[in-house]
């Protein structure tokens, strides 16, 4: 549910006139029908023409707005000035046959309307459903505008308080990812490991051919650990250190947003505690009003009569009071719209690079692995090939050859 946002009523231009491909129709909280390009979020207060640049309705001001919708943009206000909505109340005037007048306008806007923790929303019971701004992917901006219980049963939780955790919550899971990737430097203890052992002594003089394939082997642990000490480097510069760095510019990004919606959250906080305070002396005044009027009827008099004229006049100032405090509050609670739609479509996009930021690298780590696999199967492939050329009888001529003392074979001793 969604403040001020209502379906287009029928009979209204954009049900009669076809809007070109990519446009749709919504009313502003104020009441105002604006037009959203649904494919590169542009809105505007004109209905876009079928013919690409040319308006359908002439204006004095027609500006493309940054990237929102709903018909607000991160840069402030609407295009125009916005009406008074969302809490209505027609002004007191000084003709007594209008005492009370405002109550019939605030029993309108308490059954038209539902006010959950300072945010007016229009009650489900007096308005169709509202239409969704992305309907098709459950998107940020469409789901979070009430406030939600704690499961802990201490209060509620504020729907964009809400989003903010799981951001937050993503954060924290991307520095462990890090802090992962961090601990495969065993690789480089690894590789250093093999390379020392490499240039071990034992078993030096065996000869022939598989004094041969030992050597190979040996050389083949120095050239894995060359594999293992590149492929750290790679994943130090190529996985662990972007994931860093993203974080950092992650936490920046999240504690802007943060800041800023609390602050508008706060401000409309206050604005609705002005409303309620200026409703409240409003009544004070009628009824004091209503009181002087009744003891005019009973005993007419010039001071009754002046005190009826300085009562009217204070429950006018009441009244003006309580129209400013209000539009001060729809003003407010205008503002905490457009930029509720246009931070959490901003955290939307920042969790979908997030995610795929990570698995761009973790693919770039799966990569390394397949590398570094390869090479080391390269470096075992001559061993093989030399334990394959063992042949103990070759050996055996070979050495023989070598070391032979002579093929005399002893006699027997004569007598």
């Amino acid at each position: 549910m969604k403040p001020g946002m209502v379906p287009p009523p029928p009979g209204e231009e954009s049900q009669t006139v076809v809007l070109p491909p990519g446009w749709q129709s919504y009313l502003s909280p104020q009441g105002r029908r604006y037009y959203v390009n649904t494919t590169t979020n542009e809105t505007t207060w004109e209905r876009p023409s079928s013919s690409p640049g040319i308006p359908a309705s002439p204006g004095p001001h027609r500006s493309p707005l940054p990237p929102t919708v709903n018909g607000y943009h991160a840069s402030g206000t609407p295009a125009h000035p916005p009406e008074t909505a969302h809490m209505s109340l027609r002004k007191s005037t000084g003709d007594s046959q209008n005492l009370g007048s405002l109550s019939p306008g605030k029993k309108q806007s308490k059954e038209n309307t539902i006010t959950i923790n300072c945010v007016t929303f229009p009650h489900p019971d007096t308005m169709p459903e509202q239409q969704l701004l992305k309907p098709t992917e459950w998107s940020y901006c469409d789901y979070f505008w009430a406030d939600k219980k704690d499961p802990q049963g201490n209060g509620t939780v504020a729907g964009f308080e809400l989003l903010l955790q799981k951001q937050l919550k993503g954060k924290q899971m991307q520095k462990e990812m890090s802090e992962f990737v961090r601990e495969i430097k065993i690789e480089e203890e690894y590789a250093k490991n093999l390379a020392k052992l490499s240039q071990n002594s034992l078993a030096a003089q065996e000869e022939g051919s598989l004094g041969e394939a030992w050597a190979q082997v040996k050389k083949s642990l120095a050239d894995e650990a060359e594999v293992h000490l590149k492929f750290s480097a790679k994943l130090h510069s190529e996985v662990e250190k972007p994931l860093m760095n993203f974080r950092e510019n992650f936490k920046k990004d999240m504690k802007k947003c943060d800041h800023h919606i609390a602050d508008l959250r706060k401000q409309l906080a206050s604005r609705y505690a002005s409303v309620e305070k200026a409703r409240k002396a409003l009544t004070e005044r009628q009824r004091d009003l209503e009181m002087k009027t009744q003891q005019l009827e009973i005993k007419l008099s010039n001071k009754t009569e002046e005190d009826i004229k300085k009562a009217r006049r204070k429950s006018t100032q009441a009244g003006d009071d309580l129209m400013r405090c209000v539009d001060l509050y729809n003003q407010a609670q205008s503002k905490w719209f457009e930029e509720m739609v246009t931070t959490t479509l901003e955290l939307e996009r920042l969790e979908v690079e997030r995610v795929e930021m990570i698995r761009q690298h973790l693919c770039q780590y799966t990569q390394l692995r397949h590398e570094t696999d390869m090479f080391n199967q390269s470096t075992v492939e001559p061993v093989d090939q030399l334990l394959r050329k063992v042949d103990p009888a070759k050996d055996r001529e070979l050495w023989v050859r070598e070391h032979k003392t002579g093929n005399i074979r002893p006699v027997d001793m004569e007598i």
